[in-house]
């Protein structure tokens, strides 16, 4: 259905986020002029409830939504000075992510729009990685997209709101994935991969000579479970593990992935300029939590300085999951004139690219 504002008048969103471990709530403004600007944005982690587990508890997850999403959205709204009248829409993310998680926040969502009057918008969540630079950076489409997270990789050409083509696909783990596997392996916590970050920090990438998965072939797809698995056999052969073998490990693992992924952007910068052509900008967008990695904005740098393109990445608090981008996809689409009724429902998977053909290989990420 189409419900675009009037032309040239600003809107104001509320988002919510709870699509995973993090629940949140965020408002933002989407000037007239198409800038934006953030209002609130409240994040609450769960990790201290997952933590004995080692990794995300669906049912955890979804109670813990539940105990605090009224909180936060109280929270968002009396920092940014708004209330329920002032919106023009509430946007809440519908997928992809853990089915409780989505529902709480779809629920509550739909609730508030229509004790608002106000549009919903049911969000994708990778779309909303994909746009946020519009908010921080004001930068528009077209743009190749780097989307690493603890469950998504992916290369993806933006050419503008609801206008994505994938280029790449991991054709098993996700790049965060493989850094909170080798973090469990090595018995480091989570999560994984700010662990394995701060450990490499003091270790000797050289010592361990890792493969760089899929380095060279035409297309630009990602493989990380062989790496991971090179990892798995080192680290036996060498028990019992001294700290010095363990920070080795990480740093040699760090810069093998991080070669790989800039190997399979460079890839996927080629892709990009033959279907966008000679006279397309040259931008890199980098998003998801692993975009807060250092070794991958220096091993990014390099390659955009080589292949004369511009690096954009958010703030490390709007690379993790939040409620800022969720709140500002609903800006943007609510422009466009596209909102969602409310029988809008959770989708646990959900591309950004449905026409995309499957990558080969088993577990690929949707």
């Amino acid at each position: 259905m189409s419900d675009a504002p009037p032309p040239g008048s600003p809107v104001v969103v509320l988002g919510i986020e709870s699509s995973c471990d993090e629940t949140a709530a965020a408002v933002v403004e989407r000037r007239a002029d198409g800038s934006g600007r953030m209002l609130s944005n409240v994040v609450r982690s769960q990790w201290d409830e997952h933590r004995l587990f080692g990794g995300v508890v669906p049912e955890i997850a979804a109670r813990a939504h539940v105990s605090c999403l009224d909180a936060l959205i109280s929270q968002a709204l009396t920092e940014s000075g708004t209330r329920l009248s002032d919106l023009s829409a509430v946007a809440a993310t519908a997928g992809p992510g853990l089915v409780g998680g989505l529902v709480v926040g779809m629920v509550t969502g739909k609730a508030l729009a229509m004790a608002a009057g106000r549009p919903f918008l049911a969000i994708n969540h990778l779309e909303a990685h994909a746009l946020t630079v519009g908010l921080t950076e004001d930068l528009r489409p077209p743009y190749l997209l780097l989307l690493v997270s603890g469950g998504h990789t992916q290369l993806l050409l933006v050419r503008g709101v609801g206008q994505y083509e994938r280029l790449g696909t991991t054709i098993d783990d996700a790049l965060g994935e493989a850094f909170d596997k080798t973090a469990k392996l090595l018995g480091l916590g989570q999560p994984g991969g700010p662990a394995v970050e701060r450990m490499a920090a003091g270790g000797n990438a050289a010592r361990f000579d890792f493969p760089r998965p899929l380095a060279g072939r035409a297309e630009a797809h990602f493989s990380f479970a062989g790496l991971k698995t090179a990892v798995r056999r080192r680290a036996m052969e060498l028990v019992p593990l001294t700290d010095g073998d363990i920070a080795d490990l990480c740093a040699s693992f760090q810069v093998a992935a991080m070669d790989a992924v800039a190997d399979r952007v460079g890839r996927a910068m080629e892709i990009a300029e033959a279907r966008l052509g000679p006279d397309s900008p040259r931008r890199l967008v980098v998003a998801g939590g692993v975009a807060a990695n250092k070794t991958l904005r220096a091993r990014l740098d390099r390659l955009v300085t080589l292949r004369g393109y511009s690096l954009h990445v958010p703030p490390a608090g709007l690379c993790t999951d939040n409620a800022a981008m969720i709140a500002w996809a609903g800006a943007e689409r609510l422009t466009l004139g596209h909102v969602d009724d409310l029988s809008a429902a959770a989708r646990p998977r959900w591309p950004l690219d449905a026409t995309a053909p499957a990558a080969i290989g088993a577990g690929v990420k949707a």
